[in-house]
C-alpha cells in the first residue's frame, strides 16, 4: 500500500488511518448513543420493561425518534 501511496494521492486518492476505535465514525454507535442519552426514559426497569422499552425505541427510529447530523 506504501508503494501504491504517491501514485494514489496524484490522483486525488488520500488514505486517513482510524484508531482501532472510532466511535464517532460507527453508526451503530451513534444510534445508540442517542437512545441511551436522549430518547430513553430515565426509569429502573425490569428485564421485561427495558426490552419493551428498545423495542419502542427502535421501531420509532427514524419518525418518532430522529438524529441530525450538523
Amino acid at each position: 500500500m506504501r508503494d501504491k501511496q504517491a501514485e494514489w494521492e496524484k490522483k486525488g486518492l488520500s488514505l486517513w488511518y482510524l484508531p482501532p476505535y472510532s466511535p464517532e465514525l460507527n453508526a451503530i454507535e451513534i444510534l445508540w448513543k442517542h437512545a441511551k442519552y436522549f430518547w430513553r426514559r430515565f426509569l429502573a426497569l425490569s428485564g421485561m420493561e427495558l426490552q419493551h422499552e428498545v423495542d419502542a425505541l427502535m421501531q420509532g427510529y427514524g419518525s418518532e425518534y430522529t438524529i441530525t447530523f450538523q
